[in-house]
């Protein structure tokens, strides 16, 4: 008698799933965009193009539509032409992390740029990384110092939040990230330079690092010449090193520079793909990704590890209402704005209190010293306001007392808030003297 129970476990190991189709031919190229038909990948997949000299170009599938591929290559594609073969070396995008990565130089495929050997690591991840449920997370309770006085008094920040450098171009913001770098303590420090100028890779490490600093740090760099698929690529890998680092419970100061260029190699990518532009014309996968991105930073799972992360913000043409502006500010747990009227005075950092706000500052500091920052910052504001009724003599002294203080003490506050670039200045150092200034 015939068992059907076992007939059917029989059919069922017989059964094979039908392997998806692992090559195709390249049809047409628009831009930088291959179209390729006859290939079956998932999006994120690593694709390898060989022209009819066995000219080779690797790309990633970045869309489709019906049965065609779209794909970017990560160099120019020379070389290749109509009936290309297509073949996918990789369906995900993964990296290989471990402590080896500490004191190199990467760039956004894992690959070293300092000459050394490839990094032994053995701990592979997704370059997209694992959310975190927000209900995991632990608060921001203790005081980051950054050695910059104006940020330590009147912006105080906390291990595990994200700030914006917001400045247009030429202000001093690169100035800063390095002084942040040198002066912060940290266990790592991960930076990602993404779409600036090549010789600032190398400025980078020999002005803002040194060989101390590097030893403790992992660079990756993304120069503006490099395909839009490397610079992102190298924005999530800054993201997975930093997480790596953080879940294994150290405390990681992440710098991205900037999070505008990353905005516009997922502007090239989305308009490439057929997105449709909107505001400057941005289209909607840039405001989805950057959020996403800033969220992967801040405390670890229940307080353990935690990535402070800081992004320069390029303000286009010192439009504050640019909308990569707008989205980091809506996005970021604070904002530092850099004023170009400073700048050209000579104020350095040209930090702009009025327009600056550290969110987590109030949970950081004690009453006293919360109340002690307001009032510097109020007579600040308040003699930026009047400060061409007072050069004209227009002011009569005595009408407003908190205007006669700010008056009198306009000297020592803008002493207060500027900083020579290769002197740092701890919290304690920074609180006695808001202290004693204030007390006048």
């Amino acid at each position: 008698m015939m068992n059907f129970d076992a007939e059917v476990s029989q059919l069922i190991t017989e059964l094979r799933t039908p392997e998806p189709q692992r090559s195709g031919t390249l049809v047409r190229l628009v831009g930088m965009r291959l179209e390729t038909r006859g290939l079956m990948a998932p999006l994120g997949a690593c694709c390898e193009v060989v022209g009819q000299f066995g000219h080779r170009v690797e790309a990633e599938v970045v869309g489709f539509n019906d049965d065609t591929l779209y794909l970017l290559p990560f160099t120019e594609p020379q070389g290749i032409g109509p009936g290309a073969k297509v073949t996918v070396l990789s369906n995900t995008s993964q990296v290989a992390l471990g402590p080896a990565l500490l004191g190199r130089v990467l760039d956004g495929r894992g690959q070293p740029l300092d000459g050394k050997p490839a990094p032994e690591c053995t701990d592979i991840l997704s370059l997209q990384g694992r959310p975190i449920n927000p209900m995991e997370r632990g608060p921001i309770r203790d005081i980051l110092d950054v050695g910059v006085k104006a940020i330590n008094g009147m912006l105080t920040i906390g291990r595990g939040q994200r700030l914006g450098l917001v400045a247009g171009s030429g202000v001093g913001k690169s100035v800063l990230l390095g002084m942040m770098t040198r002066f912060t303590e940290a266990d790592v420090v991960v930076i990602g330079l993404i779409g600036e100028r090549g010789r600032e890779v190398q400025a980078f490490i020999e002005e803002s690092l040194g060989p101390v600093g590097l030893a403790k740090s992992v660079l990756i760099a993304a120069p503006a010449n490099e395909s839009p698929v490397l610079r992102l690529k190298a924005t999530h890998m800054t993201h997975v090193v930093a997480e790596y680092f953080r879940d294994k419970g150290q405390n990681v100061l992440m710098l991205v520079d900037s999070l505008t260029r990353v905005a516009h190699a997922q502007r090239e990518i989305g308009l490439a793909v057929g997105e449709p532009p909107t505001a400057k014309g941005y289209p909607p996968s840039v405001f989805a990704l950057l959020p996403n991105l800033i969220e992967r930073a801040g405390v670890g799972r229940h307080g353990v590890g935690s990535i402070t992360a800081i992004y320069t913000v390029l303000a286009e043409g010192d439009d504050a209402n640019d909308p990569i502006v707008d989205i980091a500010r809506a996005s970021l747990d604070g904002q530092v704005m850099l004023s170009r009227k400073l700048a050209d005075a000579a104020h350095y950092p040209a930090i702009d209190l009025n327009g600056s706000i550290s969110r987590v500052m109030q949970n950081l500091l004690s009453p006293e010293e919360l109340k002690l920052a307001n009032r510097f910052r109020r007579l600040w504001s308040l003699y930026q306001q009047n400060q061409d009724l007072i050069q004209v003599g227009a002011y009569e002294n005595g009408s407003n007392p908190d205007l006669d203080q700010a008056i009198r003490l306009r000297t020592s506050m803008e002493h207060f808030l500027q900083q020579d670039m290769h002197t740092g200045h701890d919290v304690a150092d920074t609180r006695h003297e808001v202290h004693a200034l204030m007390a006048h």
